[in-house]
């Protein structure tokens, strides 16, 4: 499997069509980071080539507003765009101004962590190494490796979790935070099967119909429809091997909800802020015919 980096890759096409333009055209800016990010996803991607494009909507000393539009070639409307955002940069280190105290801490604290190498052996009391649930269909979950609670999350429609990259040597860095934020267990999945049964059957967790096992939740695609990111701390140029990550749902109704994600450092900085809102519907609504089958026949064989 390659590493993040080079599955990201980008090649600028020209000035204003590629990812890297705080980098390149607009550098005398200096304002290398991105504080801000708002997404709107219009239609689904695909593993594949996709096409940045970028238009300058504002350009100032403390921070500019970009705005960008991912599309990829599709069978009925080529270069179709499929995400749309507005991205505020700015340059943290240089950033001036009023610092207060918030005191602000997790509620429920998190389990404590021995250590990371701890993590990474396994051995931990606390946190333990956790399988990736469906992971053929969610192919990008397999880039990271997840660490969950030992004694089960702290609470409903709460997940914690510690995160690395599964790829030797690769660690996370500024541009890898939009991809952190929405890697996580998905809350919906963390209630108990009868439960999840009785939701769906009831129009309310994936359009109703009858389950794909008989006593089984049906497998849900979890579309989101906004992302909104606001990064609060750089990382290391050199980047990060772990870090944490809080995912939390307020409301989970009529196939709609949020997620709140929280990420932190090891030394438990807030790194990055982000608010969701998906939608919980089946996954045949993202499958093709073939795929269908393959998620079926896993389906049988797990334990949700």
């Amino acid at each position: 499997m390659a590493s993040f980096a080079e599955a990201t890759a980008v090649e600028a096409i020209d000035s204003h069509t590629y990812s890297l333009h705080f980098s390149t055209t607009h550098a005398s800016q200096h304002q290398p980071h991105t504080i801000a990010l708002h997404l709107s996803f219009l239609r689904r991607t695909s593993s594949g080539p996709a096409r940045l494009t970028i238009k300058d909507e504002k350009l100032g000393r403390r921070t500019s507003t970009i705005h960008v539009s991912l599309s990829q070639d599709s069978g009925h409307d080529r270069a179709a765009a499929c995400v749309v955002g507005y991205l505020t940069q700015s340059n943290i280190h240089t950033e001036t101004g009023i610092t207060l105290p918030t005191r602000y801490q997790l509620h429920p604290s998190p389990s404590p962590l021995s250590s990371t190498k701890a993590l990474r052996d396994n051995s931990d009391p606390n946190w333990t190494l956790g399988a990736h649930k469906h992971a053929k269909f969610r192919q990008v979950g397999n880039r990271v490796h997840w660490y969950f609670p030992r004694r089960g999350q702290p609470a409903p429609a709460l997940a914690d979790e510690w995160i690395c990259f599964s790829h030797p040597g690769s660690r996370f860095t500024q541009t890898s935070l939009g991809y952190v934020v929405d890697q996580f267990p998905q809350v919906v999945e963390g209630y108990p099967d009868d439960e999840i049964v009785a939701a769906q059957g009831g129009g309310g967790g994936g359009g109703g119909g009858s389950t794909e096992v008989e006593g089984k939740p049906r497998l849900n695609w979890y579309p989101t429809v906004v992302l909104n990111l606001e990064v609060k701390k750089a990382l290391p140029d050199e980047g990060v091997e772990w870090l944490f990550v809080r995912v939390r749902a307020k409301r989970i109704m009529s196939g709609r909800m949020d997620l709140e994600v929280l990420v932190l450092d090891e030394l438990g900085d807030l790194v990055a802020i982000s608010n969701h809102v998906c939608l919980v519907l089946s996954s045949e609504r993202n499958l093709t015919r073939s795929a269908k089958k393959a998620v079926t026949e896993e389906a049988a064989g797990s334990k949700l």
